[in-house]
């Protein structure tokens, strides 16, 4: 599959997609050190210079264009044939995952090039180069590759990222997706290490998607500590934390490391455990992708499959201006730190007008679905673990909502997923933010949180995660600690909002920003102010977003940054260690006058 992946993109896609790149040596002159090189300046490589790298991949080194271009006259890949069925993958994880440059939310790449005929199209929002990486070894090159000639360098797996780390323009990029592989372990030895941890564990590629591990996992009865959606990789997800349905059980995915090879921005390939390299071990589980080095491998515990009993339940009315309704809902997630220490885990999703699905949208409603599961249990367990829940709803609002309450068994956490992963759409731009919400915060005041989650609701949907609880709050990871948010240590709840806006639409985009704060506003300053947001699902524009994804642990954070990319090799936002850069509006990456501690 490589070799024909290969194939196509070295026919197809090599011919160099170099639009604006003249306007660009205009505007942006010689290069200078204070900057990244970019594209015709005199600091950017010359062709017999990439060519070289290319050489020294074995030919992994690709120029794509953008995959939009084949649906634009003039553009070199230009392909009547083939545009609409670009068109109608754009909607899709899987078509985006599967191309070099391409990232699920239009406005990472600028809108520069969508897929309809008459809009802009230039390859000035997407990386020039990419490195098709199998190995380790065609990372190590790229980075050196960057380091050298004073390049941007983007790291990118399948494209799923909600902060938009996996492109950018004028940048080398290193495509991990095809890092793949896995072994599996009874017991596991991290290497140089005199300890042998028990129970069972996987090394896998840090390309492997979720799919591809529950499903080769079923098999031997097993699966890990992974994400809802079936394109996400473990290299983004594991880096940042990892929210699961099995967290509730086992802890964040992170917390499941034994074990990492990563290439740093040296250029060494690296071994981190809690043996060696310990400091990069910690900042990896937690401190973000494409900060502190490539991950190329990484060895997690696995655990045997749980049955899943599976939940779908809603309480809802059409009279939607009802007082009665937040009151509800307010009631009902205060209920969540209860159910998470039951084992309860799963996805609210808090509606304050929305059409009515039983009805085909004749009518309007308003409340909360929620879809629950229990591991190991059993539906006789679900329906009492609800009973006292329901009753006290329908004694304190008699008649008011209507209760859909229906249960289905899985043999398997894989034949639960297959039924119900993650469907939303790719191929538009959107941008969201989170926050983590403690027992306090959840049971605390119920007249406050009605008040809270109505404004985190308003006229559209909130999302409310059981995702936490007593596995995260109980997690040892090897070494004692990881880096993750300490506010997810005492965390049930990530709540999370998104909000849609129309692309090349500057209005648009500072509205839907405007939205977001909005909704989150009130779980920021009211409902939990000391808490914090969960960094791989966040507002790009979070306040103080240092100390809100990481809280205490950025300080050490920083200070591992600046020991192990001192120059800034890999550079995202908001990413630690990123106050020295700023990306300008003509898309180059330029060092900032001055810029604040801290530490």
């Amino acid at each position: 599959m490589i070799i024909l992946a290969t194939f196509i993109f070295n026919i197809i896609l090599i011919i160099p997609f170099c639009a604006g790149l003249a306007a660009a040596a205009a505007r942006y002159g010689s290069r200078s050190l204070d900057c990244k090189a970019v594209p015709g300046t005199a600091g950017w490589p010359s062709k017999d210079s990439w060519a070289s790298l290319s050489r020294s991949t074995g030919g992994w080194l690709l120029q794509p264009a953008p995959p939009g271009a084949v649906c634009h006259p003039g553009q070199p890949t230009y392909n009547a044939t083939q545009c609409p069925a670009v068109q109608s993958g754009w909607s899709t994880f899987e078509f985006h995952q599967a191309d070099p440059i391409s990232t699920y939310w239009n406005q990472w790449n600028n809108d520069s090039c969508l897929p309809e005929e008459g809009l802009p199209c230039s390859g000035q929002g997407y990386p020039v180069y990419v490195i098709n990486a199998t190995t380790a070894d065609h990372v190590r090159l790229g980075v050196n590759y960057a380091r050298r000639h004073n390049i941007r360098l983007v790291v990118k797996s399948s494209g799923h990222d909600f902060l938009g780390r996996s492109g950018a323009p004028n940048a080398l990029s290193i495509w991990t997706h095809h890092i793949k592989g896995l072994q599996v372990y009874d017991s596991f030895s991290p290497r140089h290490c005199n300890v042998k941890i028990p129970g069972t564990a996987i090394t896998v590629g840090s390309g492997m998607q979720m799919e591809e591990l529950y499903s080769a996992l079923d098999a031997l009865n097993q699966t890990i500590v992974g994400g809802g959606g079936r394109t996400v990789s473990v290299g983004g997800y594991l880096t940042g934390g990892g929210h699961s349905l099995l967290s509730a059980r086992y802890g964040l995915g992170t917390d499941q490391v034994l074990e990492m090879e990563v290439v740093t921005p040296s250029g060494e390939i690296v071994t981190a455990n809690e043996c060696q390299n310990t400091d990069l071990f910690w900042a990896m589980r937690g401190g973000g992708g494409s900060t502190f080095g490539v991950l190329t491998s990484i060895t997690v515990k696995t655990y045997p499959t749980p049955q899943i009993v599976n939940l779908i339940l809603a309480l809802a009315t059409t009279d939607i201006q009802s007082p009665s309704v937040f009151d509800m809902v307010a009631y009902i997630l205060s209920q969540f730190p209860h159910l998470g220490d039951q084992g309860l885990s799963g996805y609210a999703f808090i509606f304050s007008a929305t059409p009515n699905p039983y009805d085909g949208g004749a009518t309007t409603v308003a409340g909360i679905f929620m879809a629950m599961v229990l591991q190991d249990s059993t539906v006789e367990a679900m329906t009492e673990l609800w009973a006292p829940i329901l009753a006290h709803v329908n004694t304190t609002w008699p008649g008011q909502f209507q209760l859909i309450f229906q249960t289905k068994t899985y043999p398997s956490f894989y034949g639960w997923f297959k039924e119900n992963y993650d469907t939303s759409a790719a191929g538009v731009d959107k941008i969201g933010g989170s926050r983590l919400l403690d027992a306090d915060a959840l049971t605390r005041n119920l007249t406050l949180s009605a008040e809270v989650f109505k404004q985190f609701s308003e006229g559209s949907v909130g999302n409310v995660y059981l995702v936490a609880g007593k596995g995260v709050h109980d997690a040892v990871p090897r070494g004692g600690s990881n880096s993750v948010c300490p506010a997810w240590r005492s965390a049930y709840v990530h709540a999370n909002y998104w909000a849609d806006f129309a692309p090349l639409n500057a209005t648009a985009k500072a509205e839907a920003f405007d939205r977001v704060n909005y909704h989150l506003e009130p779980l920021r300053k009211t409902l939990a102010p000391d808490s914090g947001a969960y960094m791989n699902e966040a507002d790009p524009q979070e306040p103080d977003w240092q100390h809100q994804f990481w809280g205490t642990n950025y300080a050490r954070l920083l200070r591992i940054k600046r020991v192990v990319d001192p120059d800034d090799v890999l550079w995202c936002t908001p990413c630690v260690g990123n106050e020295r850069w700023h990306q300008t509006d003509d898309g180059r990456l330029c060092k900032v006058a001055a810029w604040p501690s801290l530490a």
